[in-house]
């Protein structure tokens, strides 16, 4: 889905207002689902989640977590429910980028895939006890910080500076899926992606912070070989991500030379009329396309489109290794 404008106004409009019921008890039924107890598995289960619907930057913490974790010699693997597969994967799977495509696994998984093995399943447990028959000696979820099922023995949240809360309420009405309140209950750490000048952004980590809860920051860091082919070239930019503005906004910062940008909803199936349209534009631009390898993997990787990968870059990386061993070693004294 594409995140309505209204969700990210800073304060709630006649539109919100009026679906504000609808999001209060939507809401009240993640929350009160949130609190069930999760089954536990034969691994330390580290969640990286994220309050709101849409991107903020989960991915990337997922990958640099793995990063981390195998530098502290533990055999990490990742755990999705394959969102944006065209069925939903009821049996475990793990996935194999050369056989796989994203409509069978969806297309966040074919990312983690290429950095550590990677089991996709709508049922958690089986899923992570699938990982651990396989070898994991712990499990990284992308996502899942709303899903109860599986108990989590270290949960991230990962917080877009700029987009941070939205207007404060919950689906339909706003972008939170559960009431703020409820779901800090259930993070161990908050990781602030974006500047620090973001208001939205600060008053987040303040909430953190006076919770009690560790506050890291980072930023999402293009690749450096990417982005100098990409320096004053010519590009029509698209992509179907979360927030494909932050994309643009990277290409921007490069140096590319944005002609036009298309925006698609999060996950987006692109048809053959669409990219026929945006081959037709890149070549009456006289320009290259270009987009997000989310977006480049769901698409079949095609020869004449670029790609911009970012990954996460953190202020205090020391910091983030410490708490992933200290989230490990709690789990392993109970």
């Amino acid at each position: 889905m594409r995140a309505p404008a209204f969700w990210s106004a800073p304060h709630p409009t006649l539109v919100a207002r009026a679906l504000a019921p609808l999001g209060a008890l939507y809401g009240a039924l993640t929350a009160q689902r949130m609190a069930r107890r999760g089954l536990c598995v034969d691994a330390p289960v580290v969640c990286i989640g994220n309050f709101t619907a849409g991107g903020a930057g989960k991915t990337p913490t997922a990958i640099a977590a793995a990063r981390a974790l195998r530098a502290l010699g533990e055999r990490p693997f990742f755990l999705s429910r394959g969102y944006g597969a065209r069925e939903s994967v009821r049996t475990p799977v793990r996935v194999d980028p050369a056989r796989h495509g994203a409509s069978a696994v969806g297309d966040e998984p074919l990312l983690l895939a290429r950095e550590a093995a990677t089991f996709v399943c709508a049922d958690r447990v089986a899923g992570a006890q699938a990982a651990v028959r396989a070898g994991a000696s712990v499990i990284v979820m992308d996502d899942g910080l709303q899903n109860p099922s599986l108990h989590k023995d270290l949960a991230i949240v990962v917080i877009d500076a700029e987009a941070g809360a939205g207007n404060g309420l919950c689906i339909p009405a706003g972008p939170l899926r559960a009431p703020l309140a409820a779901q800090w209950a259930h993070v161990d750490a908050a990781l602030i992606i974006g500047a620090p000048t973001h208001e939205a952004g600060r008053a987040l980590a303040w909430e953190a912070q006076a919770r009690g809860l560790p506050v890291l920051r980072g930023a999402l860091a293009p690749d450096e070989t990417q982005a100098h082919e990409l320096l004053g070239r010519r590009v029509v930019a698209f992509a179907g991500i979360g927030r494909p503005e932050k994309f643009f906004d990277t290409l921007r910062e490069a140096g590319a030379l944005i002609a036009q940008t298309r925006a698609f909803p999060d996950h987006h199936v692109f048809t053959q009329s669409e990219l026929d349209d945006l081959r037709a534009r890149a070549a009456a631009e006289q320009a290259s396309l270009v987009t997000t390898r989310k977006d480049y993997v769901r698409m079949g990787a095609p020869g004449d489109v670029a790609v911009l990968d970012v990954s996460l870059s953190l202020e205090a990386a020391q910091d983030f290794a410490d708490l992933l061993a200290q989230g490990l070693a709690r789990a392993r004294e109970t």
